[in-house]
């Protein structure tokens, strides 16, 4: 399953309306979320603003993106968060986020030893 790990910047004056928002998450965008693929899910927030956002999908990320896109809830979270990041240049958030490369995971270079880890 494909792992995705990406960045924002959330505006420094925001970051506390930010957690908040994201301590009662719409549970009709949890549902969203959760059968278009985006699994195990996780947000990150350093205290100047920089959130690392990592999420495993089934798919690629385009296919995660292409299914919330097809949702009604995803353009209303979409419209209402967008003003809580720097940088997006006009683009979504679920868009917007630079997507990191992957350089190392201890699952898949442990396949490739004599040692397990149970």
């Amino acid at each position: 399953m494909p792992r995705v790990c990406f960045q924002l910047q959330v505006k420094p004056d925001r970051i506390a309306e930010y957690k908040e928002r994201h301590a009662a998450v719409w549970p009709d965008m949890l549902r969203a979320l959760h059968e278009t693929g985006w699994h195990n899910y996780s947000l990150f927030l350093r205290e100047d603003g920089l959130l690392i956002g990592y999420f495993e999908t089934p798919d690629s990320v385009a296919a995660a993106q292409a299914g919330m896109a097809a949702t009604d809830v995803n353009d209303r979270w979409q419209a209402e968060m967008g003003e809580f990041f720097e940088e997006l240049d006009g683009r979504a958030p679920d868009e917007g986020f630079l997507v990191l490369e992957e350089v190392f995971h201890l699952e898949d270079q442990l396949i490739g030893t004599d040692r397990e880890v149970n």
